[in-house]
C-alpha cells in the first residue's frame, strides 16, 4: 500500500516522544556516571530521582533519613551535590526532569544555580519540577507543609519561571501514583483536575500573574500519568483527559488560543502492576503500557519513561534500565506507528469509552469542587478515603480471580527464570557505606561555609515566609549561601508546621470478599478469648520515611474487618514512636511495612526499641520489597514473618498474622 495515498494522512511524520529514564542512587557521583551512560545509549531526556530525605527536606545525618538515603534515588544536600549531579552535562541543551514536590522550589533553587555557573541562559532551560503535592497528601506520602502553604509555594515557582524560565514546566500534576493508590480511570481524571484547578485558582488568586498571561501559565501545565496493562481504556483515558482539560481552560480561565489549551502530559507507565512473581512477564506488561500513551496520535505522551522488569525485586541495574530504553526507540524508529494520523479518530468503541470516562470525570469533578476544592476533600479525607476503597475492591477481585494477574493468580506453573538465577544479584544493592559518606560529606559541608551568610539567607527566607512575598528569591540566596536541604525545610517548617494527612481507613471494607474471611474472622475471635483479652490488636507501622503506604493501608483494612483492633498513625515514624505505640496501646503483634529497601535497618531498629523496652516476646512482622538474602537475615534477627509482594492474598496474610500471635503466646 502507498502510505502517501491513505485518506488524511497527516503531511509529516510524528516526532518521537522524549525518551528517558527515572534514575537515581547512592550519589551524585555514582548518579552522574550513569545519566551520562543512558545519555549515551540514545535517551533524550534526564527523569532524576531523588532519595526520599532530599524529597522530605532532611539531610542525610538526620535521624529521620538512617537507612534511607541514596536508595531510591539520590541524596542532593546542597549546591556541591547538585555540581556533581549535573556534572559534564550541558544543561541548556537537555530536557531535565525532576520527581521533586515539597522541596521542589529548593531542588530548582539548586538546579538554576549550576546551569547559571555552566553559563546556560536560564529562558533556554527546558525540563519540569514535578511540584504537585495533592498526590502526596493521597498516595505517595513526601509532604511537609500543610495544603495552603504548599500551594503558596507552587504558585511562586510558577510565577517566578513565567518570568525568568519561560520554557520550564514548573508544576506537574500528577495522576499516576493516584491510580497506585486505587483510582479507577474516571477517578484519577477527575482528581488530577480538581488538584489542577486548585493550582491555577491560587496563581490567579496570589495576583502575582496579570489575568491576561493566564493562557501563558496554563501552557507550561504539564501532567504525570499511569498507564496499567487494560491499554484500550488508557487510550480512551488519555483522550478524556485532553478534553476536559480543553473545556477547563476555556472556561474557568478563559483561555482563547487553543495550543495553550494543549494537554501535555509525559509517562511512567505502571510499577505497581510487576510481579515478583515470573518477573519475566513484566517485559510484555511494560509494552502493553507503552501503547496506550503512544498509539493515538491526538493524545499520545510527549515524554515516556519505563520501568525495568525487575523493579518488584529491588533497583535495576543499567543494562536493566537500557532494555527499557530499547523497547521505545524500537516502537519509535522501527515500527511505522509515528507514520500515521489518529488511529482512533471516527471509531464508536473509543468515542463511548471517552465519553464514560469524561462523563464520570466531570461528575466527580463537580463534587470535589462542591466541597470547596481539593484541599477540602484532602482535609476532610474524602479523597483518600475513595482511594482506599477502590484499591480495595482492585485487591479483591484480583484475589477471586475475576482479574487475572498472569503468574500470580493463574498460570502460576512455571520454569526457574534463568534472569532471577543469580538471586538478589539480578538488583543493584546499595551500599550501607553511602550514608555513611553522605552524612561526613554533609557535615563537613556544613563547616566549610560562612555561617554568617547561611543565618543571614535563612533568617530572610523565614521573615520572606511570614509574608505574601514570594519566596523564590530568597531561596535563591540560600543555594548560593551554602544553605543545606534540610536547613530549607526546616526553617520553612518553623513558619508553616508540619503535616500529617488522613489514613482513609474509614474507605475501604473486605466484608464479603472471600469465603475464608468468616474463618480468619472465628480464628480472631478464639484468639482474643484464648488471651484473655476483647479483641486482638495490631499495631501497623511506616518506620522512616517511605510514604509508599497502599499495602499497609490494604493489610489495616483486611485486619479490622476480619476482627482486629488496628492501630494506625500513619507514615514516616521513627523506631521510638512505633515502640512507644506498642508498648502504650499493649497490641499482640507488630506489623512493619517497608518498601524503600531500608528494611535492615528500620526493621532492627524497631526490634531493639522492644527489647529495651521490655517487650522482647512481641512478635513482629515485615511486609516489602524484601530480596530473600535479606528475608533470611530479619528472621535471624527475630522477625516472625516476612512477606513479599508475592503473598498477594491478603485474607491469608490475616490468617497468618493470628497463626503468629497464637505461636507467640504458645496457644
Amino acid at each position: 500500500m502507498d502510505e502517501k495515498a491513505l485518506p488524511g494522512r497527516l503531511p509529516e511524520r510524528d516526532r518521537p516522544w522524549v525518551m528517558r529514564t527515572y534514575a537515581g542512587h547512592s550519589s551524585a557521583a555514582a548518579t552522574n556516571a550513569l545519566f551520562r551512560r543512558n545519555l549515551a545509549k540514545g535517551q533524550t531526556g534526564l527523569s532524576v530521582a531523588f532519595d526520599l530525605p532530599t524529597q522530605t527536606g532532611y539531610d542525610p545525618d538526620h535521624e529521620l533519613a538512617t537507612g534511607e538515603v541514596g536508595r531510591v534515588g539520590v541524596p542532593v544536600s546542597h549546591l556541591g551535590d547538585m555540581r556533581a549531579l549535573f556534572d559534564g552535562i550541558p544543561l541548556a541543551e537537555m530536557n531535565t526532569s525532576m520527581t521533586i514536590n515539597a522541596p521542589a522550589m529548593w531542588l530548582l533553587g539548586l538546579y538554576n544555580q549550576v546551569a547559571t555557573e555552566q553559563g546556560a541562559d536560564l529562558a533556554r532551560c527546558a525540563g519540569t519540577t514535578q511540584n504537585d503535592i495533592i498526590k502526596e497528601y493521597l498516595s505517595r506520602g513526601t509532604h511537609i507543609f500543610p495544603p495552603a502553604a504548599s500551594l503558596r509555594l507552587t504558585a511562586d515557582v510558577i510565577a517566578y519561571t513565567l518570568r525568568a524560565m519561560p520554557r520550564w514546566n514548573p508544576v506537574n500534576i500528577c495522576s499516576y501514583h493516584l491510580q497506585e493508590a486505587g483510582a479507577t480511570p474516571v477517578q484519577e481524571v477527575a482528581f488530577a483536575l480538581a488538584t489542577a484547578v486548585a493550582v491555577l485558582d491560587t496563581v490567579r488568586e496570589s495576583g502575582q500573574v496579570p489575568a491576561q498571561r493566564m493562557g501563558d501559565v496554563v501552557q507550561r501545565v504539564s501532567f504525570f500519568v499511569n498507564a496499567g496493562v487494560r491499554f484500550v481504556e488508557e487510550i480512551a483515558k488519555m483522550r478524556a483527559f485532553g478534553a476536559l482539560w480543553d473545556e477547563i481552560t476555556r472556561d474557568r480561565y478563559g483561555v482563547e488560543d487553543p495550543k495553550q489549551r494543549r494537554f501535555r502530559y509525559g509517562v511512567q507507565v505502571n510499577s505497581l502492576g510487576l510481579t515478583e512473581a515470573q518477573p519475566e512477564n513484566n517485559v510484555q506488561r511494560i509494552v502493553l503500557e507503552m501503547l496506550g500513551v503512544t498509539l493515538s496520535r491526538g493524545a499520545r505522551a510527549r515524554a515516556v519513561q519505563l520501568p525495568a522488569w525487575n523493579e518488584a525485586l529491588g533497583l535495576p541495574r543499567p543494562w536493566d534500565q537500557q532494555w527499557s530504553l530499547r523497547m521505545q526507540q524500537v516502537l519509535a524508529y522501527e515500527s511505522d506507528l509515528l507514520a500515521y494520523p489518529d488511529l482512533f479518530d471516527g471509531s464508536h468503541v473509543m468515542t463511548a469509552l471517552v465519553e464514560g470516562i469524561v462523563t464520570g470525570a466531570r461528575a466527580e469533578l463537580a463534587t470535589v469542587l462542591e466541597m470547596g476544592g481539593v484541599v477540602a476533600a484532602v482535609e476532610t479525607g474524602y479523597l483518600k478515603s475513595a482511594l482506599v476503597a477502590s484499591l480495595a475492591h482492585r485487591r479483591r477481585r484480583i484475589e477471586a480471580g475475576s482479574d487475572v494477574v498472569v503468574g500470580v493468580n493463574r498460570f502460576t506453573e512455571t520454569e526457574p527464570s534463568p534472569l532471577t538465577a543469580a538471586g538478589a544479584e539480578a538488583v543493584v544493592q546499595v551500599d550501607p557505606a553511602v550514608e555513611v559518606a553522605a552524612s561526613a560529606a554533609v557535615r563537613a559541608w556544613r563547616t566549610d561555609r560562612d555561617a554568617a551568610a547561611v543565618d543571614a539567607a535563612l533568617a530572610r527566607l523565614r521573615a520572606d515566609a511570614a509574608t505574601t512575598t514570594n519566596l523564590v528569591t530568597a531561596t535563591l540566596e540560600c543555594v548560593r549561601a551554602g544553605v543545606t536541604t534540610g536547613e530549607w525545610a526546616a526553617a520553612l517548617r518553623r513558619v508553616f508546621g508540619e503535616y500529617r494527612a488522613p489514613t482513609g481507613l474509614t474507605g475501604g471494607s473486605a466484608s464479603g470478599a472471600d469465603e475464608g474471611l468468616a474463618e480468619v474472622r472465628a480464628r480472631v475471635a478464639a484468639t482474643a478469648r484464648d488471651l484473655g483479652s476483647g479483641r486482638l490488636r495490631l499495631l501497623v507501622g511506616k518506620p522512616g520515611l517511605d510514604g509508599h503506604s497502599n499495602g499497609a493501608e490494604q493489610i489495616a483494612v483486611r485486619a479490622r474487618d476480619a476482627g482486629f483492633e488496628v492501630v494506625y498513625q500513619g507514615i514516616r515514624l521513627t523506631a521510638g514512636q512505633i515502640v512507644a505505640a506498642a508498648v502504650e496501646e499493649d497490641v499482640d503483634l507488630v506489623g512493619l511495612s517497608v518498601l524503600s529497601g531500608s528494611h535492615l535497618a528500620a526493621v532492627p531498629a524497631v526490634l531493639d526499641g522492644l527489647r529495651a523496652a521490655g517487650r522482647p516476646d512481641l512478635p513482629v512482622v515485615v511486609g516489602g520489597i524484601i530480596p530473600a538474602g535479606d528475608a533470611e537475615r530479619l528472621r535471624a534477627a527475630g522477625v516472625a514473618r516476612v512477606f513479599t509482594p508475592k503473598d498477594f492474598a491478603l485474607t491469608d496474610i490475616i490468617d497468618e498474622l493470628v497463626t503468629v500471635i497464637r505461636q507467640a503466646n504458645e496457644l
